[in-house]
């Protein structure tokens, strides 16, 4: 029998206040759906020493960037903005440099969320701070009443998203009001809402297999249809992982 695939999560993080201890949790949807696509997850906590994490990744077939808060825009040169809600200062250092050894490495990687749009950025590419006010157009992508919340989704054809949903009617769940502005060189949009808001991008390089949704395929709000994403990412992880070339 073949050897299951090891995909690294990322988890979120919580500083220490007042009574309260510093933690790390994650939501059961990315392990669950990484479990029932047949990888085993290992969750990664944010690390500071570069070294173990490299340790880490040498034992991973590829990553998943889990979802979250928002990134610090003044970590890529722009100002803060009023609506932006920071991830914690540890996890958003940890992600960056996880990111940048992913990259150097190109190990296979799937972000969702901000997950996607630390891909985004980190390979040359920049965000809209607030929809509502870059794209004043745009439909509702945040409902604070609704967690459910949920809108249209276009994919573009000979994509993995494409592989995914297949033609029809699709919808998927929407609790972001930053998004992708410029995509990075090297990578494509495989899927926007109506508007015209990216909400999946992929790579277009032969030699990095990267992924990224704007939507969240692992939420309780996602459809049973949204599984195969994770499906796709650990197929593609186990044919483009590095140590899948080593035994070649």
């Amino acid at each position: 029998m073949a050897s299951k695939s090891l995909i690294g999560v990322t988890a979120d993080y919580r500083s220490a206040h007042k009574d309260s201890p510093a933690f790390s949790f994650l939501s059961a949807g990315y392990f669950d759906a990484l479990t029932k696509t047949g990888a085993v997850p290992v969750i990664i906590p944010p690390l500071r020493d570069e070294e173990d994490l490299g340790r880490v990744l040498d034992a991973l077939d590829g990553v998943v960037l889990c979802g979250g808060a928002d990134l610090d825009p003044r970590n890529d040169g722009f100002m803060l903005h009023p609506a932006v809600r920071l991830l914690d200062r540890r996890r958003e250092e940890f992600d960056r440099l996880l990111m940048r050894m992913v990259a150097e490495r190109r190990m296979p990687i799937f972000g969702i969320g901000c997950g996607m749009q630390l891909l985004n950025i980190s390979q040359g590419g920049n965000l809209f701070l607030h929809i509502p006010e870059d794209l004043p157009k745009a439909l509702p992508h945040l409902d604070a009443s609704d967690p459910n919340h949920r809108h249209a989704l276009v994919v573009e054809m000979g994509t993995i998203m494409e592989r995914v949903f297949g033609e029809g009617e699709i919808r998927v769940n929407s609790m972001h009001h930053m998004a992708i502005d410029e995509v990075a060189a090297g990578f494509m949009v495989t899927a926007r809402c109506p508007d015209g808001v990216i909400e999946a991008i992929e790579s277009t390089m032969e030699d990095w297999f990267a992924m990224g949704t704007q939507f969240h395929p692992e939420s309780g709000s996602a459809s049973a249809l949204d599984l195969r994403i994770f499906e796709e990412f650990v197929v593609g992880a186990m044919a483009h992982s590095p140590s899948m070339g080593m035994l070649a």
